[in-house]
């Protein structure tokens, strides 16, 4: 009795999340008449496939899509170098204030990334000899409207290195050892060892990453303003008018711009469900 109530339970759950999304969905294919009818239902009267086609007749997708997934790709693949190397580090090295440092990083967890996105604007808007700027960082705009601005300030995190610290410490120290033995030092040990171990860890942290930065609207709203750099998620702005909203046309745009995160979580999710089990045993 108690495994069907669980049962029961899932299911209700599992239908509460999936609900929102099928709104979506029958929204995307109802005429704009109906929707400013105020009379809701969830299938639509008159079915409008066509409105995936005008919304993406309604500005240069090739082009949003392009920058959104040149970011996404490089961002994860760099940050999966760092969060990696970095958590290996506090993991397996020994080294003076490395625990002062650690608890440094965890305390970086507790700040909101709105509150330091101001020096981090200052900061890419005075990048030397970029932009027009003079050797001072003065005079022209820097990073601001370039792929640095939206790369670098996302290719690391908290988070990040301490779920590979968490996965590293779980690790004999005979690895070590081995790889002293046969000469690799501490960086040769954490590519030929441990990385080809990190495999679900890999998966998880890819795949945190990827939706973070694939659905990351605040960072280019501030660090863009110009329509070759803009990403999708900026523009699925382009359906707000002054006065109304084009909401068919707007859930369409959603649903095209949320198949990508369905299909690298249906890649990768045995990678992911094993990286919890495992850190689940090891915990």
């Amino acid at each position: 009795m108690a495994k069907i109530l669980v049962y029961v339970f899932l299911i209700v759950i599992t239908l509460l999340n999936l609900f929102p999304v099928v709104v979506m969905i029958f929204t995307s294919l109802k005429g704009n008449d109906e929707l400013i009818s105020g009379a809701f239902s969830l299938l639509p009267h008159d079915w409008h496939f066509e409105n995936y086609l005008k919304a993406m007749e309604s500005g240069k997708w090739g082009l949003y899509f392009k920058n959104s997934l040149i970011v996404t790709l490089v961002v994860t693949a760099g940050s999966l170098l760092f969060n990696t190397l970095a958590g290996y580090t506090f993991a397996r090295i020994r080294f003076r204030g490395s625990t002062i440092i650690f608890v440094c990083l965890l305390a970086g967890m507790m700040v909101p990334a709105q509150s330091i996105v101001v020096p981090q604007f200052i900061i890419m808007k005075s990048i030397p000899l970029f932009g027009n700027n003079d050797i001072w960082g003065q005079g022209g705009t820097g990073w601001l409207n370039t792929y640095y601005a939206l790369i670098i300030p996302a290719l690391s995190g908290s988070i990040g290195i301490f779920m590979a610290r968490q996965f590293f410490s779980g690790f004999p120290k005979d690895l070590d050892e081995a790889g002293y033995m046969d000469g690799l030092g501490y960086f040769g040990t954490y590519l030929r060892i441990f990385l080809p171990l990190s495999g679900p860890l890999m998966a998880t942290l890819g795949i945190l990453k990827i939706v973070s930065v694939w659905n990351e609207f605040f960072q280019p709203l501030i660090f863009t303003n110009t329509e070759s750099m803009r990403t999708i998620q900026l523009a699925l702005s382009l359906f707000k008018g002054e006065f109304t909203i084009q909401y068919n046309l707007l859930m369409a745009a959603t649903v095209l711009v949320s198949l990508p995160m369905l299909a690298a979580f249906l890649l990768f999710q045995k990678q992911f469900v094993g990286s919890i089990v495992s850190s689940g045993v090891k915990g």
